[in-house]
């Protein structure tokens, strides 16, 4: 089967980035032949937030709505940090739609009391003139290993060019959606799908043992650690990246050939 007979590849990103964070993906996954969407998220890039009580639900329920008006029954969904958590709910909320699942820098668990006091608190911090600022400067370098920090500063720089640029509203109303997201663990347990769990190792906000038992939830699960890496692989390891997807790929269209009987 040709990669642009294959089933689309769904892009789903971070906080508080948008579908610009795939772009290296996009732009090598297109020229072999995939059909990609990078999908902005609600409040984010061109998406308009809405006036939607916060909840990933929404979000999900949103791509739901995406696909349906392209005629897209089934995708390969990759979703990196809040990207995979909104993956996680629409695995919730929609089942069966999707054939391959990567998720990359997300915790299957829901967050403790004190996380998602932390966070509800981090969304009102962002929408106070006084202390916007501050929290994003002390926040956005977690984002990325220290590898990245250090060998790559223009990384850092535009990460933070970015993160100042995101709509605050957008950023608070992420931030308590995913405060509020339950537990997923029975829901991977429940996609019998080919999967990945992409964790790097000097992720500073998902560890490598909370990768490997999302990963061992999923019953095709794979988890793959990424050397140097940190809390943004798409930008941090493109390359490899985009080869974990592209086998990802052509693991879910093998799986497909072998249900049809090897049509």
């Amino acid at each position: 089967m040709r990669a642009s007979d294959g089933t689309p590849i769904v892009l789903l990103h971070a906080l508080p980035l948008d579908s610009s964070m795939w772009r290296a993906q996009t732009q090598a996954l297109t020229a072999r032949g995939h059909t990609v969407l990078d999908l902005d998220q609600r409040g984010f890039g061109a998406a308009p937030l809405g006036s939607a009580s916060p909840s990933l639900d929404v979000v999900a329920d949103d791509l739901a709505a995406a696909l349906d008006r392209r005629g897209i029954d089934h995708v390969v969904l990759a979703g990196c940090s809040m990207g995979g958590y909104t993956a996680m709910a629409f695995l919730r909320r929609h089942p069966g739609r999707v054939s391959a699942l990567a998720l990359l820098s997300a915790r299957a668990t829901a967050d403790s009391p004190e996380a998602a006091a932390r966070r509800r608190a981090f969304a009102d911090g962002m929408q106070g003139d006084a202390t916007r600022g501050r929290l994003v400067e002390a926040t956005t370098p977690a984002l990325l290993g220290a590898t990245s920090r250090d060998r790559h500063p223009t990384m850092l720089a535009e990460l933070l060019a970015t993160a100042r640029t995101a709509r605050p509203e957008a950023v608070a109303w992420a931030q308590r959606a995913i405060a509020s997201r339950p537990d997923s663990l029975e829901v991977l347990r429940a996609t019998d799908v080919p999967a990945l769990v992409v964790v790097g190792d000097e992720d500073e906000l998902v560890s490598v043992a909370e990768g490997r038992a999302a990963a061992d939830a999923l019953p095709r699960g794979t988890l793959v650690v990424l050397p140097g890496a940190g809390h943004l692989p798409p930008l941090e390891a493109p390359g490899p990246t985009t080869e974990l997807l592209t086998a990802l790929h052509d693991d879910a269209a093998a799986a497909l050939r072998t249900a049809g009987g090897g049509r």
